[in-house]
């Protein structure tokens, strides 16, 4: 090995070294922050949203260099400490949200894309409308259809145990039905490109071995097709981590309305909109990590080249 390559060796081992770390600490603090609020605070007799930062020190802190860059920072790192509770609080509904959503929208995106490529005039038509009809309207107006024009939430708010317990409000079924509507329409032109990559021979060869057209779909195209459509998943599990926020504007307590929700109270709209972003920056770092991970696992030997880590 050269010493070119050597250095070159060290320096992305070093820098995935870093990058797990960081993964590492974000992750630790969010899943110890929601432990903590479902189960150890009650456990251990304390309240509920108590900071884990030493809030008291950085205020006193930051009164000791008033009017200084170096009191500007632990102040800053006192409201940090005191609005993370909620803030962490609020990205667990959005991580909810994301996954529930891209999951249930999948179920739907796999018939529309096979309709899209595989289906008569009428199934095709179908999909087709449905999927521009979507992709070309503004997710916040199919949000605000749904939750206001089509009164969906009044529905679901007489459903039993809905915005009891654990169970969350009506708003949040609605933000879920919303989401999954929207992303089948995107997940489905992201497979119906990965099947029309699929070589046609595909279709006639399993046809040619005794299998039906709807098996030959089944069990030789849509396994192969599904694998070629990762990055697009993972362009949409990107769309959904930040739009989750669109859900504020129908009352969802997720990350962006608990801090905004702050904001409006304290009015330090610039530190917590940054408190938020670096939230949402972990965790579309994360889920791009995590479907590269998953991209390099079904990958198919032999075709395409490996993934530049």
């Amino acid at each position: 090995m050269s010493g070119a390559t050597a250095t070159e060796t060290r320096r992305l081992g070093g820098g995935a070294a870093l990058r797990y770390a960081a993964f590492g600490v974000f992750w630790g603090y969010l899943l110890l922050r929601w432990a903590y609020e479902w189960v150890l605070a009650d456990a251990l007799g304390m309240a509920r949203g108590a900071p884990f930062l030493p809030v008291g020190t950085f205020e006193s802190l930051a009164a000791s260099w008033t009017g200084t860059p170096v009191g500007g920072f632990f102040s800053f790192l006192a409201l940090v400490g005191e609005s993370l509770p909620a803030a962490v609080s609020g990205a667990w509904l959005t991580v909810v949200l994301t996954v529930v959503s891209m999951l249930l929208g999948l179920v739907i995106a796999v018939p529309l894309s096979v309709a899209r490529v595989y289906g008569g005039r009428l199934t095709r038509g179908v999909a087709l409308a449905y999927t521009e009809l979507i992709r070309g309207t503004p997710l916040l107006a199919q949000l605000f259809v749904l939750y206001f024009g089509l009164s969906l939430s009044a529905t679901i708010r007489e459903l039993p145990f809905v915005g009891e317990g654990f169970v969350p409000g009506q708003a949040v079924f609605v933000a879920v039905i919303g989401f999954t509507i929207n992303s089948a329409a995107y997940q489905s032109e992201y497979i119906r490109s990965a099947l029309l990559s699929v070589e046609d021979g595909q279709l006639r060869a399993g046809r040619a071995v005794g299998l039906s057209r709807l098996d030959t779909i089944r069990y030789v195209v849509l396994p192969q097709g599904l694998r070629y459509a990762i990055p697009g998943w993972t362009n949409e599990l990107v769309y959904l981590i930040k739009y989750s926020s669109l859900a504020a504007f129908i009352t969802v307590p997720e990350l962006y309305k608990r801090t905004s929700d702050i904001a409006a109270g304290n009015f330090r709209y610039f530190e917590l909109l940054v408190l938020a972003g670096v939230i949402y920056l972990g965790l579309v770092l994360s889920a791009s990590a995590l479907m590269g991970r998953v991209e390099d696992r079904v990958s198919i030997p032999g075709l395409g080249s490996e993934r530049r880590r």
